[in-house]
């Protein structure tokens, strides 16, 4: 028998939350004058991982008023996309790769995303944009590798991302595609077998990038969904952000590494939280980072052991935060971070306002 009863759908008004007893009525003021910043979407996954309105998944997606809080220091363009997009829809940052933004549409929306002034306002790449971004690529022989993000790649028609990797596949000199997504995780229905063939199915090699913060997003579901991409083949990495009062201690990022490996997904990267508007409340020191995880190195194998790294603000790329990249500054919180190139900037480190502590 065929089931036609309504499917769950996301929640993306603040009424809903209330309903759900995820917010009260006492702070909707306050959250209508963040919904009108930040958008707001919650899938019926993700909803039926919370357990409580507090918990490391609520908070990573239930909107805050401590998000009213915007520090000078804040970006709305924090890992500086804009600075090095040379057509719309592209950023080419690292000679070797660059970035296709495929889509502006999240099947959540991240209380902390470093995307999250341009997040879900439209949706696909229009053709000519594509179109443009694929002949830049195409007549540039130095890139090896495309990355897919947005937005979330799967998010798109299971027609137009094959679309988009087939001719992908036809430039010679690519030769590996990494696409980036939460979808597995928060809507892992997605994950079909005919999804999965389509991403196996031509050239060059499709690596996905798992977004996921904490063990208790891994719902049965979403575990079944991972287990799925990797039987076809698909390789597997992780990406976390490191989030105070999510996974800032040693005990959930563990378990999180242990359940990732234990799915067959190698952790790699630790991102520290970037400069976004309104995100001050979730980041962590680079100090406090370090030690967690210099605690988690001695706890797991190395297997198991993520890339700590900070993108420099401006746009100036990615590092690992080691010896080699970060140093102590003049003052205490205060760091002299040292870029791929050798370049040598400031970065101090956020400390949350005394309301949102």
């Amino acid at each position: 028998m065929t089931d036609h009863s309504p499917r769950p759908r996301a929640l993306s008004r603040l009424d809903e939350l209330e309903t759900e007893g995820l917010t009260s009525p006492e702070a909707r003021p306050d959250l209508q004058a963040v919904a009108q910043a930040f958008r707001i979407r919650l899938t019926p996954e993700m909803r039926a991982a919370i357990a409580t309105p507090a918990d490391p998944v609520a908070a990573q997606f239930v909107p805050s008023a401590a998000e009213l809080v915007t520090r000078p220091e804040e970006l709305a363009d924090p890992i500086g996309d804009d600075a090095h997009s040379p057509v719309p829809g592209l950023t080419h940052r690292y000679p070797d790769r660059v970035i296709l933004h495929i889509t502006k549409t999240c099947d959540v929306y991240c209380r902390f995303c470093f995307r999250r002034e341009t997040v879900g306002e439209t949706g696909p790449l229009p053709q000519d944009q594509l179109d443009a971004a694929l002949t830049y690529i195409a007549a540039t022989p130095v890139v090896r590798e495309v990355i897919l993000t947005g937005g979330d790649p799967l998010t798109l028609s299971q027609r137009r991302l094959a679309e988009v990797l087939t001719r992908l596949g036809a430039i010679a000199h690519v030769d590996q595609i990494r696409l980036h997504t939460r979808v597995p995780v928060v809507a892992p229905e997605r994950i079909t077998p005919a999804l999965c063939h389509a991403l196996r199915a031509g050239r060059p090699t499709v690596w996905i990038v798992l977004h996921t913060n904490h063990a208790q997003e891994l719902t049965p579901t979403a575990r079944a969904a991972i287990t799925r991409l990797v039987d076809h083949g698909i390789p597997l990495l992780s990406q976390t952000v490191l989030l105070a009062g999510v996974n800032d201690d040693v005990d959930s990022l563990e378990a999180l590494m242990r359940a990732l490996t234990a799915l067959r997904v190698k952790p790699y990267y630790l991102h520290h939280c970037d400069l976004a508007r309104g995100t001050s409340h979730f980041r962590t020191t680079l100090a406090a980072g370090r030690t967690l995880m210099a605690e988690l190195r001695r706890r797991v194998s190395g297997t198991m052991v993520p890339t700590y790294v900070l993108d420099i603000p401006g746009g100036h790329g990615k590092v690992a935060i080691n010896a080699d990249h970060v140093a102590p500054g003049p003052a205490p919180g205060h760091w002299r971070i040292t870029d791929r190139l050798g370049r040598v900037h400031d970065y101090a480190d956020p400390l949350p306002s005394p309301e949102t502590r």
